[in-house]
Order: structure tokens, then C-alpha cells, then sequence
């Protein structure tokens, strides 16, 4: 522990967090050996530290030490950049260049965001790390080097491994000894120390005073997620010195300054007990949709009832349902002026039959005008409930795709565990 604490004032690592101290110890405990350390966390963390903690307390810590960051460097250049060249071997070449493993031979060198190395270079560098041995770009002879190994990077290695982006061989060579650093919201322990001893710090540089949070702040600063992480963190405690003319931040202060701190992603209360509309963006959706399909099926059933009437010189009643049909024919009614209540009496179709009139269904339907009747009026209505509609719409495309749910849900427009909640509400098991 004592070891611990005199690296910390050493590197300035401000920390009580125990998950911290814990990837500290390790990187200690493997400093002094020659093997290769993979180095993994969030962007922000301080994974460069942690490599110069290694090199200072390894044998190398005389030799040179180079911090590279691989995704900084363009493809068509970093296998000359690692690895050398020789005089011609490509456009602009003018001359030898040693790469970095060639200068820092005995040394370490921070492979940072290795991740981001192609493929080709993946290959070199396993070379390396396995014999020690490399080649220069348009040269045959073969070198030898001897550098240690730290990388580091922020993404998946073992997801680039099965996207096939990222050697598995290359991987578990690198990852002989694995260090994670925990982001600073596993750690809030640790944001009200590193926001203090950045302000103190911004104060000395700025010749000002350092500024202090109130209670209120505080709780705002330790609430945050910090998505940056310290990086972050000394970001804002730079601002907030630069344009608070306050000593004391107070919560009005963070909100005028840094109103972003104020944003929370937290997932939204349903049910009883929420403010919100309980019918979520995807249940909207099919709503919608069964809205457009409904109003395309009714406004062709009024073109053809209303070409019935016509062709067939119908004697219709005055009043002004004939009129909304006709002019329904000639318009279609628009979404926006369907009453709230959901109905709307432009939306009911009118047929006029009498059971002399009654025609088989598989034989065209052709009204006779003699026998032609004007009484009786039947008023054909749908269910136009939506709660039945959405009932229907699902069960359809479940028995459309044979109760594959996902390929249900993707007809449907909705996430598939929308659909099993629907299932279960309408009980369509």
C-alpha cells in the first residue's frame, strides 16, 4: 500500500477508488518483467500514464521511451513510420530512415489505440514481438530490435477480432498481461478530489483564485456521467475557473456555463405512475398505419359504390349524406380533420340493396333500375377501434410469417419486444 501511495504523488494519480488502485498494483507487479501489457479503458482514463509507470519501474527505465498513437498515423505511412525505410523504396523516399523500433531499441514503446493498426502492420508487429526481428520498407535485410511492448486501446479487441479487423494470433500476444482502467463514473469517489486539484492548478496558471463548488454543485459534479472521463472533468474545472468571476460555483453557475452537465439519459417511467404517454414511438407507429390503410380502403369503397350509383342510375334520397359521398368521390377526406373522438361521418359508405337485387358474388354486379327500390337504407360500418385494428394488423402478420415474431415485428415497423408485449396484451398466443 505505502508502495502504492509513493506512485501515485510520484504521477500525480489522484485516486481513492479501490478498482483503481487495484490496476495500479498490477502495473506495478509486471513493471520489472519484460512481458507485454495490454492496457484497456474509456477515452480519457489515463492509460498514457499508466505505460510510463511500467517504463519507470522496469529495467529499461534508462532507455528510451515513444508514445505512439496508431490512429493518428495514415495507413500508407505507418509501416515506414514503425519499421523504417530505405532510400527509394517509395515516392519521396530520399534517403535511410530508421522506425521507431529501430531508435528505441532497449527501450518501451506505448502503442496507443492499437486497435486502429491495419492489418498488414498487425503482421509486422507480431513478427517482432515473437523474434524480436523486423524489415525495413523496400529492403531484404533483416533486423533485430529489442523494445517492450505496452498498447493500449479503448474499443473491443476481442469484437474487431470476430468482425475479422484485428489478428487473433496478434491479440492474445498482446494481452499476456491485461491492466483495465475503470471510467470515472465507476469511481465518483474520485471526481471531487481531481475537480479540486484541477481548479488549484488552473488557478496557479491563470494567477487567480481557485474556485469551490457548494453543496449543491457538488452533488451536480459526482451525479454527472462523464463520458470524457478525467479528460473531461479538467476540461470543465478549466472553464469554470476562466469564466465564473465567483470564488464559490454554485448549481446557477454549472447551469449557465456548462448546461450540459444538467442532461440526464435515464430510461423513461411507464405505467401508472408516469407523466408520459404510455403509448411508446413504435406503438404510434402502427396506429398510423392502420390510420392510411383504413382511409384507403374506405375511399375505395366509396368510388365504387358511388360508380354503382351512377352507371346504374340510381334514385337516391336528398339529405346530405348523398352529398358527403359525392363529394368524398371527388375528395378525400384528410387525416387532420378526423374528430378526436375517432369518428368521422364522411367515413361511412351507404349501400342501397334489396333482396330482389341480391346478386351470387361470383357474378358481376349489375343493379337493374326497374327494380330498383328507394326505402331501405343499411348503414355498413367497420369497427374503426384501434385497439382492434392493432389487434387484427398483428395477428395477420403473425400468421403472414408463420409466428416468427422478428420478421412480424420488422413488417410491422416495431422492436420485437414491443410485439411480445402486444401479444400478451391481446392474447394472441
Amino acid at each position: 500500500m505505502a508502495e502504492i501511495q509513493s506512485i501515485k504523488q510520484r504521477f500525480g494519480i489522484i485516486s481513492q477508488s479501490a478498482l483503481l488502485e487495484q490496476a495500479l498494483d498490477t502495473a506495478i507487479r509486471v513493471a520489472p518483467t519484460d512481458l507485454t501489457v495490454l492496457i484497456t479503458g474509456e477515452s480519457g482514463v489515463g492509460k498514457e500514464v499508466f505505460s510510463k509507470v511500467i517504463h519507470s519501474l522496469s529495467p529499461r527505465k534508462h532507455n528510451p521511451f515513444i508514445a505512439i498513437n496508431c490512429g493518428a498515423i495514415p495507413e500508407g505511412t505507418i509501416n515506414s513510420e514503425l519499421f523504417g525505410h530505405e532510400k527509394g523504396a517509395f515516392t519521396g523516399a530520399t534517403g535511410d530512415r530508421k522506425g521507431y523500433f529501430e531508435t528505441v531499441n532497449g527501450g518501451t514503446i506505448f502503442l496507443d489505440e492499437v486497435g486502429e493498426m491495419p492489418l498488414d502492420t498487425q503482421s509486422f508487429l507480431l513478427r517482432i514481438l515473437e523474434s524480436g526481428e523486423f524489415i525495413r520498407v523496400g529492403s531484404s535485410q533483416v533486423l533485430k530490435t529489442d523494445v517492450r511492448v505496452v498498447a493500449a486501446t479503448h474499443v473491443d479487441l476481442r469484437e474487431k477480432v470476430r468482425q475479422g479487423k484485428f489478428r487473433d494470433d496478434l491479440y492474445y500476444r498482446l494481452n499476456t498481461v491485461p491492466i483495465h482502467i475503470p471510467p470515472l463514473r465507476d469511481r465518483r469517489e474520485d471526481i471531487l478530489l481531481l475537480f479540486r486539484k484541477f481548479s488549484i492548478d488552473f488557478a496557479e496558471k491563470y494567477r487567480g483564485n481557485s474556485i469551490q463548488l457548494d453543496d449543491e454543485a457538488k452533488l451536480i459534479i459526482e451525479s454527472y456521467n462523464w463520458p470524457g472521463n478525467v479528460r473531461e472533468l479538467k476540461n470543465v474545472a478549466e472553464q469554470l475557473s476562466v469564466l465564473t468571476e465567483r470564488k464559490i460555483v454554485t448549481a446557477a453557475d454549472l447551469k449557465q456555463v456548462l448546461p450540459h452537465l444538467f442532461q440526464r439519459h435515464l430510461p423513461a417511467l411507464t405505467g401508472a405512475g408516469s407523466q408520459q404517454d404510455s403509448t411508446t414511438f413504435q406503438e404510434r407507429e402502427i396506429l398510423y398505419k392502420l390510420l392510411f390503410d383504413m382511409k384507403s380502403d374506405l375511399t375505395d369503397l366509396k368510388k365504387v359504390v358511388f360508380e354503382l350509383i351512377r352507371n346504374n342510375d340510381l334514385d337516391m334520397p336528398d339529405g346530405h349524406h348523398l352529398q358527403t359521398l359525392k363529394t368524398s368521390h371527388a375528395e378525400s377526406p384528410r387525416m387532420d380533420m378526423v374528430p378526436s373522438g375517432g369518428y368521422d361521418p364522411r367515413l361511412t359508405s351507404f349501400v342501397h340493396r334489396d333482396e330482389e337485387e341480391y346478386m351470387d358474388e361470383h357474378r358481376p354486379v349489375i343493379i337493374d333500375p326497374q327494380k330498383h327500390r328507394t326505402g331501405v337504407m343499411e348503414v355498413v360500418e367497420e369497427n374503426l377501434s384501434l385497439e382492434s385494428m392493432e389487434r387484427d394488423m398483428i395477428r395477420k402478420a403473425l400468421q403472414k410469417h408463420r409466428g416468427r415474431r422478428k420478421e412480424a415485428a420488422d413488417e410491422l415497423g416495431i422492436s420485437e419486444r414491443t410485439l411480445y408485449r402486444k401479444i400478451k396484451q391481446y392474447d394472441l398466443q
